[in-house]
């Protein structure tokens, strides 16, 4: 038996890829992480085939959540009620329809999900991964950009250094839907320096990947958003996933389970495009940014990754 840990495991992709986890193999022991009463029901339905599944409670937009739960899941692995542990997968994400929604820590809320939860988990439980074992974190082609990535549906990433993105009034016009999603790209770009520096630092035999699904309508991502961008991202926009312009969610959560199981081959530091082996923006290949996000991420959870 082995054990996976996994965010965004409650809908959408996060919840087709779970399933095809279990399915595909049975010795993993799924531990989902996901707040209280989603997470109970969903762990008690993933147990219903009789798979190992844990559920351990938090909330990714506050980091002292993330640190008692990373920290529950660590001495359960020590203590033997686990198997050793395999593999974690970042799947959570949020998009805000501003960029100044904070969290109880005071740092901007699309980048504590986005990027200071996944890299907090990734510290705390490090120490507990065998090898071989698979870190993957899930990131979006809006990182690039251009309209063939986002249909001019997203603004592209506007890097600043690390102490700016992590605050409130770090894009322009931060109380617009515009700034919102412009900290979503960038902090998918952050996500994949970090995946690079992952793939520099964790010992050999821990691969580091980052996972791009492509555009997936009819996803949860964009719950809070207005009404009516949410009643055309669940019933209008899924029709283009007939079109090589979008993925589905069942596609794309098959492609999540395939990269987590190995069952897509990729070398650590890999930018995965759906099922395929791709080059991320070539934006996303800046040493100087990826030790800038990785000393800034180190600062930021001193007091949590003790």
């Amino acid at each position: 038996m082995r054990t996976i840990v996994m965010t965004g495991a409650s809908r959408g992709i996060g919840r087709i890829a779970a399933e095809r986890i279990l399915r595909r193999s049975p010795d993993v022991h799924l531990v989902v992480v996901a707040r209280g009463s989603s997470g109970t029901a969903l762990s008690t339905a993933l147990r219903a085939d009789g798979h190992e599944v844990s559920f351990v409670s938090a909330d990714l937009g506050s980091l002292a959540s993330v640190r008692t739960a990373a920290i529950e899941i660590c001495d359960r692995l020590a203590a033997g009620d686990l198997p050793p542990l395999c593999g974690f997968v970042g799947n959570a994400g949020i998009q805000y329809t501003n960029a100044q929604t904070t969290g109880p820590e005071g740092f901007e809320s699309t980048f504590t999900v986005n990027v200071l939860a996944n890299h907090l988990f990734v510290r705390l439980l490090g120490d507990h991964c065998t090898v071989p074992g698979r870190i993957v974190i899930t990131v979006s082609d809006t990182h690039f950009g251009d309209f063939r990535h986002n249909m001019g549906m997203v603004p592209g990433p506007a890097w600043q250094s690390p102490d700016v993105m992590a605050r409130i009034g770090a894009f322009r016009d931060p109380h617009t839907v515009a700034a919102g999603r412009t900290a979503y790209s960038t902090s998918k770009l952050a996500a994949i320096y970090l995946v690079h520096e992952y793939a520099r630092r964790l010992p050999a035999g821990i691969d580091a990947i980052a996972y791009n699904p492509g555009f997936v309508p009819g996803t949860d991502l964009a719950r809070d958003a207005d009404p009516a961008s949410r009643f055309a991202m669940r019933h209008i926009l899924p029709i283009m996933t007939l079109t090589p312009l979008a993925t589905s969610r069942r596609a794309a959560g098959r492609y999540l389970a395939d990269v987590v199981l190995g069952d897509i081959a990729a070398p650590t530091g890999s930018y995965v495009d759906r099922s395929q082996v791709a080059r991320s923006s070539e934006e996303s290949y800046d040493r100087q940014r990826e030790a800038e996000i990785w000393d800034a991420g180190e600062c930021f959870l001193a007091a949590y990754a003790d």
